[in-house]
């Protein structure tokens, strides 16, 4: 659903993709952009490109950018919301606190799963070291985290895997892959198969409302997933 256009903007260069143009959902309560790969959220320390940056091409005609209500990892495409008013970012907010909002991941896994679904029930926390930085690792003392998994597909030692977190921990999907699958995501630098883009994507979102239509989304796997995008 796309009921308003975003003027595009003079500063962008010839040839530049504007944000606007990867919007997936879009009312006036909430937008839905398709996130590219290697774009952060936030603004990082050593500087550069983010959505925070170029927030004002979202703005579709309303005064006030619109604000995400949840997190992608630099490397992971896909679905991410955001709130138009704040109003919408109240109700929102209380929705992923109640976990009533569905997130669905698409991910190639190294190494062929044999079951065909599964739960990761293992709670997280954050370790560092002067060597790797930081990471997260299994704790039974940690922060709850659950996710639920499914066999997608098999091909040539690798499987597509849909996860669908629970909880929301700070990068839950790519530790829980490589504690409990033993290898990680392809791709992955931190956790999994190093070499090529992280083959992660927040592939579908479900966001009940109490006064307008679910929202409903589905973006697309990129094409660097190359043969995967037909088994997804």
């Amino acid at each position: 659903m796309r009921d308003r256009v975003c003027a595009p903007r003079a500063d962008v260069p010839p040839g530049g993709a504007m944000l606007s143009d990867r919007i997936l959902f879009i009312d006036a309560e909430a937008l839905v952009l398709d996130k590219p790969a290697g774009l952060p959220v936030d603004a990082p320390r050593r500087g550069g490109e983010s959505i925070a940056s170029r927030i004002a091409e979202l703005s579709c005609g309303f005064q006030r950018p619109p604000t995400a209500m949840h997190r992608l990892d630099t490397d992971t495409s896909g679905c991410l919301l955001f709130a138009r008013t704040a109003k919408a970012r109240a109700m929102l907010q209380q929705a992923f606190e109640t976990r009533e909002v569905q997130k669905y991941y698409i991910a190639v896994v190294a190494g062929e799963l044999a079951e065909e679904e599964g739960v990761i029930d293992l709670p997280l926390s954050k370790k560092s070291s002067a060597e790797a930085g930081w990471r997260m690792v299994g704790d039974p003392g940690g922060q709850e985290a659950v996710t639920n998994w499914r066999r997608v597909a098999v091909h040539d030692g690798s499987t597509l895997v849909e996860f669908r977190p629970v909880t929301g921990r700070t990068h839950q999907i790519r530790a829980h892959a490589r504690e409990a699958f033993g290898k990680g995501i392809v791709g992955d630098r931190v956790y999994g198969m190093p070499g090529g883009p992280m083959l992660l994507h927040a592939s579908r979102l479900v966001v009940p409302r109490e006064r307008k239509p679910m929202i409903d989304v589905i973006a697309p796997l990129p094409d660097y997933f190359g043969e995967w995008a037909n088994a997804g």
